[in-house]
């Protein structure tokens, strides 16, 4: 499978800068897989496309301002030189972490954050292991010290108050990610009781959103492709709740590629039950799904529109394609998801994190 086979061109205008307000009134695309059918709505309209007993799975993972920005030190620990960006993706323990980076830098080399200071202890081609000089919270220093760690490609005047409100659901929980899983921006609090009100189950598992799911694919052919490992949690009581439902034949909407990547790795054949079943787990994930992956466990799928080119592209084309439909992937866009995608483009669908969404089904 080549990485060529997953690119589309999209006018730059289209990238969203900022969340529509209210959230739950950005546009919502309905993709019928089967059916190969296509409609328009706005995501407060998901009251009325879920049933009664659906199934809601959501990542209740939160971003931290995970971004420092500082200056490296010469052996005097004067400041010098240009500015040292870093984003903390994998903590170690309290002090060290791993991170990428952009600027000069060896093993070594010290850096001041302004209040405090790190060294590098080890360099690699692209990422760094870093160490706090600090007795203190590092989760309390970001807190203070950090930024939002927002993708590069949202071009925003927008000040850190702002940010660290909007670059979050309303329901984020667990402290861990350094990018959002931004298919449940859409959600807001009014939405969720309504949901609720009708009948729609809603269920919580955790993943720290990391490098696996935004670093770019750098293979052209994409089996060579390896994501970085992200951090779960599935717990024994969601997972058994989940099973129930499964077995009761209730749709699991699954919120988010980061929530999908979670059931469909927890996700085993119960020979009992004939059938894939999810077993709670805490650990490490790095799936990659792309076609022709067959789905074990999530039946519909909330996501927003994605990066040409990218693992959570890929995803998408899986789900849309065989042998989860009669369609053979061939090309992002000879299948169902580029018609959706090029439908999104002419009625000027908002793309990416602070964009639209869609709900497959």
């Amino acid at each position: 499978m080549k990485l060529a086979q997953f690119d589309y061109e999209l006018p730059k205008e289209l990238i969203a800068s900022y969340l529509i307000s209210p959230r739950d009134h950005s546009k919502l695309m309905l993709i019928d897989k089967q059916k190969n059918k296509i409609g328009h709505y706005h995501f407060l309209d998901l009251h009325d496309l879920l049933n009664k007993n659906d199934v809601l799975v959501f990542n209740k993972t939160k971003v931290f301002p995970a971004r420092l920005i500082g200056r490296r030190l010469s052996q005097n620990m004067n400041e010098v030189g240009a500015n040292i960006e870093i984003l903390l993706h994998k903590k170690i323990n309290n002090n060290i972490w791993e991170a990428v980076y952009k600027g000069h830098l060896k093993a070594n080399d010290r850096i001041s954050f302004g209040k405090f200071k790190a060294e590098i202890i080890e360099k690699t081609e692209n990422i760094v292991k870093i160490r706090f000089l600090t007795g203190r919270n590092i989760f309390g220093l970001l807190q203070k010290y950090g930024h939002t760690p927002i993708p590069p490609y949202i071009k925003t005047v927008a000040d850190e108050n702002y940010l660290r409100k909007s670059y979050q659901t309303v329901y984020a929980k667990e402290i861990g990610s350094i990018a959002a899983p931004t298919a449940g921006f859409h959600f807001t609090k009014s939405l969720l009781q309504k949901l609720k009100a009708k009948g729609v189950q809603m269920e919580y598992l955790t993943l720290h959103v990391g490098l696996g799911t935004f670093e770019p694919i750098r293979e052209d052919d994409i089996n060579h492709h390896k994501l970085y490992s992200e951090y779960f949690v599935l717990n024994s009581r969601t997972a058994n709740r989940l099973n129930k439902a499964k077995l009761m034949n209730r749709n699991i909407v699954s919120v988010g590629t980061t929530t999908t990547r979670v059931l469909e790795t927890c996700a085993k054949f119960n020979k009992k039950y004939k059938s894939y079943l999810l077993e709670p787990r805490t650990g490490y994930t790095s799936i990659f799904i792309y076609p022709p992956y067959k789905f074990k466990f999530v039946d519909c799928l909330i996501t927003n529109f994605h990066l040409p080119k990218s693992t959570l592209l890929t995803l998408v084309s899986a789900f849309v394609s065989f042998p989860n439909t009669k369609d053979g992937f061939t090309d992002f866009n000879l299948s169902l998801m580029g018609k959706a995608y090029r439908q999104a483009i002419r009625r000027m669908y908002r793309f990416y994190s602070f964009g639209d969404s869609c709900l497959i089904r």
